[in-house]
């Protein structure tokens, strides 16, 4: 059983809208375009003139509805939009031209919709590791008072990603997170991270922590509202280092600046709230999260969340 949700009418009103004010200026969003941004375009490096008032307006308001676009399920633009919206404090007339880019995106790819699939995923059976002898009988904090589970299971698998310093100002990376409840995408994140990290095993360590912490938030309110967990959350990442030292507990943490995120993930793995598995990048749907791609990839990430 399967149920979807679709923002067709929501995205073809808003490509209305911003068609209806651009031919004020005898202009049209453009015809062919073939990702939701430009594949090379790094907002970061725009030094066209900032906007006047009226575009800044213009600005706020056009990301506005990208992000209700988002919320609508439309994860496909989640990356896009994210990066996109971190310059609405300044923005330029570049970065406008890039708003107006998804729109035409939009319009070229209107029909998508967000499918929930009530079906049990086909997660690979692990056996999990012995943590004893490192976190001693950690267990998973089960709220006292909520209510007695009903009804059948629910299994949680997760993706996380991470580029590293994807930025090319800051050199900060980008995270990327979905969860799903059996087949169902019910949280996506994309988000920049707040420090710089020197390797990509910093940077996908800190996703890590970062999809796990949503994870176990999760965990909670499904708890709270009494529906059954089935056992780990399965989460899938592409990096071999980060799965080995959140899987293994004889790995050894060679950084100390990495020691919060490498200790709150292996604990958490301790406790049986994740399980982490390799995932190859080519099919990690986390992927899409993190970084501008070409529109070839992300409709063949995408078309496996949305139809």
């Amino acid at each position: 059983t399967y149920w979807s949700m679709g923002s067709q009418t929501y995205v073809k009103e808003s490509d209305r809208n911003v068609e209806t004010h651009l031919a004020t200026k005898n202009r049209e969003l453009k015809q062919k375009v073939s990702s939701p941004l430009p594949i090379n375009y790094a907002p970061e490096l725009d030094v066209t003139p900032l906007c006047d008032d009226d575009d800044v307006s213009e600005y706020h308001s056009r990301i506005g509805v990208l992000r209700w676009a988002v919320e609508l399920g439309r994860v496909d633009i989640c990356t896009e939009v994210s990066i996109m919206a971190s310059y609405a404090a300044a923005p330029r007339k570049g970065h406008l031209e890039a708003v107006y880019h998804i729109f035409a995106w939009l319009k070229k790819h209107s029909r998508s919709r967000l499918v929930f699939d009530s079906s049990y995923p086909n997660n690979k059976e692990q056996s999990l590791p012995d943590w004893t002898d490192f976190y001693k009988d950690v267990k998973e904090q089960i709220p006292r008072d909520a209510p007695e589970p009903l009804g059948k299971p629910v299994e949680m698998t997760s993706y996380i990603d991470s580029d590293h310093a994807g930025d090319k100002v800051t050199r900060r990376s980008r995270t990327g997170v979905f969860i799903f409840l059996n087949r169902s995408l019910i949280v996506w994140h994309s988000k920049k991270q707040s420090s710089i990290e020197t390797s990509s095993f910093g940077s996908e360590f800190s996703a890590m922590k970062t999809g796990t912490e949503l994870i176990e938030g999760l965990r909670y309110k499904l708890r709270m509202m009494g529906i059954p967990i089935d056992g780990p959350c399965h989460v899938k990442a592409d990096n071999l280092s980060v799965v080995r030292n959140s899987s293994q507990p004889e790995s050894t943490l060679k950084k100390k600046s990495n020691s919060i995120a490498f200790h709150y993930v292996r604990e958490r793995a301790a406790s049986r709230v994740i399980s982490v598995q390799y995932e190859p990048t080519d099919t990690n749907l986390a992927d899409m999260l993190t970084k501008i791609q070409p529109g070839s990839k992300r409709l063949e990430l995408a078309h496996r969340i949305l139809f």
